[in-house]
């Protein structure tokens, strides 16, 4: 495992798979400035990076995330907070538009703005017993690291406005029937079980998957039009790839395909 930074988020490298770490288990991977900095340059790595074909996000030790430092959010509210407050959309901004899909692995703890860390990833394993909600509201605010505008683009806004403005924390049943979590299991399952999914990811063609979700992100951000002609010209950006004569040469062939990134 290779720490990043200040040694507060780690990547751990596993062949087409790169694992990313909240390492701070002994405060429960409470968020810090310095944390979501190091978790920023981690993205910012892989992202670059053409071995790694899917990530994982996970929280060391027996919690994903108790969410953001007490202590720091205290210091924040301070008239002459020198904190800086754009550190946090930041890290999400960097997640989503990291090219490789990224799954979030969310056991035991996910409040606040530990679910919001987690709107960005592209897939969500749940832990059954895990705390997860936006409490923001029984905070004196409301969650404005984006979960008002991600949240909404997952579940409708009707679910949306439930979890915001109830400040509840949401069944985990409820979050798979409302298609906000992929999966669900036992919460010591959860990190095997989001790298085995992303696993699965890596057994397709890297470019259809980092294109696909270029093309998938866009669409709530663009006219249909604009959208169908965006999505066609990432279409054809892959048509002379040798990766696209493979997938069908092995499809014909009745074989697994090798793909190469290529």
């Amino acid at each position: 495992m290779e720490s990043i930074g200040t040694g507060l988020a780690a990547i751990d490298w596993n062949d087409r798979r790169a694992d990313v770490y909240l390492s701070r288990p002994e405060k429960r991977n409470a968020m810090t400035v310095d944390l979501m900095r190091d978790l920023t340059e981690a993205f910012e790595r892989i992202d670059t990076d053409d071995e790694v074909w899917a990530v994982t996000l996970l929280g060391e030790g027996p919690v994903f995330s108790a969410g953001m430092d007490l202590s720091m959010m205290r210091d924040r509210v301070e008239p002459d907070s020198e904190i800086d407050r754009d550190t946090f959309p930041a890290l999400l901004e960097t997640i989503e538009s990291t090219r490789q899909p990224v799954v979030a692995g969310i056991k035991r703890a996910a409040p606040a703005g530990a679910f919001e860390l987690t709107l960005p990833c592209d897939f969500r394993i749940l832990g059954r017993d895990a705390k997860y909600g936006l409490l923001e509201v029984a905070l004196g605010t409301f969650p404005h690291g984006g979960g008002t505008q991600r949240l909404p683009r997952l579940v409708g806004l009707s679910k949306a406005k439930e979890i915001v403005l109830t400040g509840e924390f949401v069944d985990p049943k409820e979050a798979k029937r409302m298609g906000l979590v992929h999966e669900l299991c036992d919460d010591e399952a959860v990190d095997e079980r989001a790298k085995a999914f992303a696993d699965r990811l890596c057994e397709n063609a890297p470019l259809g998957l980092e294109n696909g979700k270029r093309a998938l992100n866009a669409a709530f951000e663009m006219p249909l039009e604009q959208g169908l002609q965006f999505e066609r010209t990432l279409g054809r950006e892959l048509d002379d790839t040798d990766d696209y004569r493979e997938g069908f040469e092995a499809r014909l062939e009745e074989r697994e395909p090798q793909f190469r990134r290529e």
